[in-house]
C-alpha cells in the first residue's frame, strides 16, 4: 500500500508522525464509450479554446480568475506555501462522543500508520481513545481544501474519517414528506415492529456482498454469446394504502416459516 499523505498527527502539544493511506476503494464495473456506428472508442480531449488544439498534460498549469479575463497562475509550490502547518499536520481541536455525530456526515475512511520513533505515541492516543470512547474532530488540508475530520480508534489502528461540513447538506423544505404527525394505524405500527424485531440481527458487515455487479457480469457474459436476456425479477410496485396491513402480516408470516432442512444420505 502506497502512502498519499506524510505529516503529523496533533492533539495539544503533541505531535505524532504519521502516514495516511486510502482506507477503501469502489468495486465497479469498467464501461468504455464507444462510437454507436463502428465502435470506435472516444476518447476526451484538452482543446484549447483560442487555438482549437489539444493540449499536452505538460503545458497546462491552474489559474484563477481575480477579474474578467485577468489570471493568477498557482504552481504547487504556491499551494504548499499558503500555509505549511495546516498542509502539514491533522490537527485535532475537540473531542466528541462517537454516538453524537450523525452518520450522515461521514464520507470516507483514511488509515494512519505511525512513521518511525512514533509508535509509543500513536498508541498512547489509540489507547486513550478506546478507554474514554471518545473521538476526536480535526482539520487536514488535502488537495488544496482544508477537511474536518473524525479521529477514532478502530481495531488496533487509528482512523481519518473524512466528514462533510454543514454547510454541504443540502436543505429539506424542497421535498414532499409528510407530516411528523401523520396519523398512523396502530395495529400496522405494532406489526411493522414485529417485523423489525424479528429482520434485526448484530452487524456483520462480511454477509452482505454486491450481487448487482455479479449479475451484470452473467449479463455482459450471455450478451457476448449472442443470448436472449432474461430479468429474473420485476421492477417493485408501490404498495397500496388499504393493502398495508396484509402485506406486513404476509412479510410477518414468511419469516416464522422455518427453514427447509437439507438430508443428508449416507
Amino acid at each position: 500500500m502506497k502512502s498519499m499523505w506524510k505529516g503529523s498527527l496533533s492533539f495539544g502539544l503533541v505531535n505524532i508522525p504519521v502516514q495516511m493511506y486510502t482506507g477503501s476503494k469502489e468495486k465497479e464495473l469498467s464501461f468504455v464509450l464507444l462510437h454507436k456506428k463502428d465502435l470506435s472508442e472516444i476518447h476526451y480531449a484538452r482543446i484549447c479554446k483560442a487555438e482549437g488544439k489539444e493540449v499536452p498534460w505538460k503545458e497546462i498549469v491552474k489559474g484563477f480568475e481575480f477579474e474578467k479575463g485577468e489570471y493568477v497562475i498557482m504552481s504547487d509550490e504556491d499551494f504548499a506555501k499558503a500555509n505549511p502547518g495546516k498542509s502539514k499536520t491533522i490537527e485535532i481541536i475537540n473531542f466528541v462522543k462517537q454516538e453524537e455525530v450523525d452518520p450522515i456526515y461521514y464520507v470516507k475512511p483514511y488509515y494512519l500508520e505511525p512513521d518511525k520513533n512514533a509508535e509509543k505515541a500513536y498508541s498512547l492516543l489509540r489507547e486513550a481513545l478506546m478507554k474514554s470512547g471518545k473521538v476526536g474532530i480535526a482539520k487536514f488540508v488535502l488537495r488544496n481544501r482544508e477537511h474536518i475530520a473524525l479521529i477514532r480508534a478502530y481495531e488496533n489502528i487509528l482512523i481519518v474519517n473524512e466528514l462533510r461540513y454543514q454547510t454541504e447538506l443540502l436543505k429539506t423544505e424542497d421535498l414532499k414528506l409528510p407530516p411528523e404527525k401523520e396519523k398512523i394505524n396502530h395495529k400496522e405500527l405494532d406489526i411493522a415492529m414485529q417485523l423489525i424485531d424479528h429482520l434485526t440481527v448484530s452487524f456483520q458487515p462480511e454477509r452482505y456482498k454486491d450481487s448487482y455487479v455479479q449479475e451484470m457480469k452473467k449479463i455482459i457474459q450471455q450478451k457476448a454469446k449472442g443470448r436472449a436476456i432474461h430479468p429474473k425479477t420485476e421492477a417493485p410496485k408501490s404498495s397500496k394504502v388499504s393493502d398495508i396491513m396484509s402485506l406486513l402480516k404476509a412479510s410477518l408470516e414468511s419469516n416464522h416459516k422455518p427453514k427447509k432442512r437439507t438430508r443428508h444420505t449416507a
